[in-house]
């Protein structure tokens, strides 16, 4: 069975996710520390979590198996979840692979690093609507092949 999980505390694609899983009849569920989701329906699970920090993290962990897809702007999470050979999205529709999780995690810590020492300084770009459209062309070309 296909599941799907998103990391809904601030992802901005949690209604086309409810969308696309409704049409194929799959199960998702929105894990968040914050109680946000998105519309309510039959193939959906609010899941609240509790404060702690990586509670949804954790809780997504924990269920996550090898058929299903996270959705999530966290590399971290998607690491742990490619890890026990499940699928991650981002909500821009950037798929991560173990081809290219070390080097985003890489990435990451340089970011991180170059943003504590005062190099870089900001927010990521804002989301558009080509990282809506790129993402459920994403999500939908995934389902199709995990469903074959």
């Amino acid at each position: 069975m296909l599941d799907i999980y998103v990391d809904s505390d601030s992802c901005p694609v949690k209604e086309e996710v409810v969308r696309v899983a409704g049409r194929y009849g799959l199960q998702v569920y929105m894990v968040s520390n914050h109680g946000s989701h998105a519309s309510v329906g039959p193939n959906l699970h609010p899941i609240l979590v509790g404060p702690e920090f990586d509670a949804a993290d954790n809780w997504i962990v924990e269920r996550i198996a090898a058929s299903d897809i996270v959705i999530t702007a966290d590399i971290q999470l998607a690491a742990r979840c490619l890890e026990k050979q499940a699928k991650a999205i981002s909500p821009s529709g950037h798929p991560f692979t173990a081809d290219n999780i070390g080097s985003a995690l890489a990435m990451r810590a340089l970011n991180s690093y170059l943003r504590e020492a005062g190099e870089i300084k900001g927010n990521n770009p804002g989301f558009t609507k080509q990282d809506r459209s790129r993402f459920l062309q994403a999500l939908d070309t995934l389902i199709q092949k995990l469903r074959r």
